[in-house]
């Protein structure tokens, strides 16, 4: 009977092992990182699920999460920034010493979310909803990133030359930089995507989100990934459920 109770935070431990492994793959190779990212979310997602499963939800799994989340959603998304910024830096031949620096804008995204956690755990009123972006669907846009560079074309034959530009652009990078540290703890109520129960009515939202998502997945691959956390966000907003709990509040 005790086993069962340490089966999450075994499963958080190793969203953390994912983040460290993607930190040093960091050093070599981004991809590898991005995909690491991905193995976190996948463990994020578990533990929570099997906490609420097994009824064996703790203060010790909660914190243990949160500092978990900093590491594979806020540290290594940063470092994927960093990378992507100084790649920038290099291959447009800009010169400057204020330019060595502009890279470390990145970790402004570490920075906020360790900020948005600690809101998050101190925060009543997300409990069935969230106020701000959450750190695990930040870390898969900027996750995206990378694997978007590598595609050159999705399912329905668009190229993404021009695409690719956004993703080595200096100027784009440090705007999204700024602009996801600021969602990351925006008074911003947003749809939770957990079930307490799977009954189609209850989660009419969730269901038609996570279909459109599968669907925009299938067709546009890594470059989907954008348009989907865009898609959350304007869903969540256009919400009349999330929108009336946050008023409750």
């Amino acid at each position: 009977m005790e086993i069962k109770k340490h089966i999450p935070n075994i499963l958080t431990l190793f969203n953390l092992l994912s983040g460290c492994i993607a930190i040093i793959f960091s050093f070599e190779d981004i991809i590898l990182t991005s995909y690491f990212v991905g193995i976190a979310v996948i463990f994020d997602f578990l533990d929570g699920f099997t906490a609420r499963l097994l009824n064996a939800k703790s203060n010790i799994g909660k914190d243990l999460d949160s500092l978990a989340d900093v590491v594979s959603f806020g540290v290594v998304p940063g470092i994927i920034l960093y990378r992507l910024i100084e790649l920038s830096v290099m291959n447009d031949n800009y010169e400057g010493y204020l330019l060595t620096f502009i890279p470390f804008i990145a970790f402004l995204v570490p920075l906020f979310s360790a900020l948005r956690l600690a809101k998050f755990n101190n925060d009543e009123r997300q409990t069935e909803i969230f106020i701000g972006l959450p750190t695990p669907a930040n870390a898969i846009l900027i996750a995206s990133f990378p694997l978007i560079l590598i595609q050159n074309s999705t399912l329905a034959g668009i190229n993404l030359e021009s695409y690719h530009f956004l993703f080595q652009n200096i100027f784009f990078l440090v705007f999204i930089t700024l602009f996801l540290s600021y969602l990351l703890i925006a008074e911003l109520p947003l749809l939770s995507l957990k079930f307490k129960t799977f009954n189609w009515k209850d989660n009419i939202i969730k269901y038609i989100f996570l279909g459109i998502s599968l669907i925009a997945l299938i067709l546009f691959y890594y470059s989907a990934i954008p348009i989907i956390i865009i898609l959350y966000i304007l869903i969540s907003l256009f919400s009349r459920k999330s929108y009336f709990e946050h008023r409750k509040s």
